[in-house]
């Protein structure tokens, strides 16, 4: 309270050309990156790491969404025909994880249908785990990036306190702007990290489910495929 008080009386005290001087000088985002200190290492690493992740999986996410519309169909009319061999072939000419699922369901023809339904859920949780792949890091980007943040802003406060204790009565805005530069900069910064990085990762893990769906109902409907009565 005493330092914002002091901030105040001396803010007053400024005369007003002073006051118009420093009201035209424009933000410069690179001076206040560089006020933030050493913390805003970790977190401008940490927001590259965000914004990778989250382009390469959306990517990956992306490409495993894709499928022949006619796919299932020939897959139905290569086993309805007992061309294994063929329905095989299709999977195997398209990568995305459904065409490995089927590919594994296929394999198993001939064994009991929970055998067959556990292969492919074998095959469907490590496709999963692929698509899940670094998400766990984007989270803890979006957790990690405040906290750092905040530790900017204790430091900051620190060191403000700490060089208004040793000036005496020499105290001045000057003086404070470094360790208050250090403590506002810093969280901003890291709220910003961390906001992006929680919005980036809902999105993933929203896509990811998209695909799980379409890969459950699949896997429905091969089964039901194969419990269809022989013609």
């Amino acid at each position: 309270m005493n330092l914002l008080l002091f901030i105040q009386a001396t803010a007053e005290e400024m005369p007003v050309d002073e006051l118009a001087e420093g009201a035209e000088k424009s933000m410069n985002y690179m001076e206040m990156a560089k006020a933030g200190g050493l913390i805003m290492i970790p977190l401008v690493l940490l927001s590259f790491v965000a914004v990778y992740i989250f382009i390469e999986r959306y990517l990956a996410i992306r490409r495993a969404t894709k499928e022949d519309a006619g796919f299932m169909n020939k897959i139905k009319d290569y086993i309805h025909d007992g061309k294994i061999e063929s329905a095989l072939a299709l999977c195997q000419s398209h990568d995305f994880p459904v065409s490995r699922m089927i590919e594994k369901g296929i394999t198993r023809i001939g064994r009991p249908l929970n055998d067959v339904n556990t292969a492919i859920e074998n095959v469907g949780n490590l496709e999963i785990s692929r698509l899940e792949k670094s998400l766990p890091t984007l989270a803890t980007v979006a957790g990690g990036a405040p906290m750092i943040g905040f530790l900017g802003t204790v430091i900051g406060m620190v060191k403000a306190f700490f060089d208004m204790a040793n000036a005496g009565n020499n105290i001045d805005v000057q003086l404070l702007s470094s360790g208050i530069y250090t403590a506002m900069v810093t969280t901003v910064t890291g709220l910003v990290v961390g906001i992006v990085a929680y919005f980036a990762y809902n999105i993933l893990v929203a896509k990811v489910e998209k695909v799980v769906f379409k890969m459950e109902a699949r896997t429905m409907e091969f089964m039901d495929l194969l419990n269809e009565p022989a013609h």
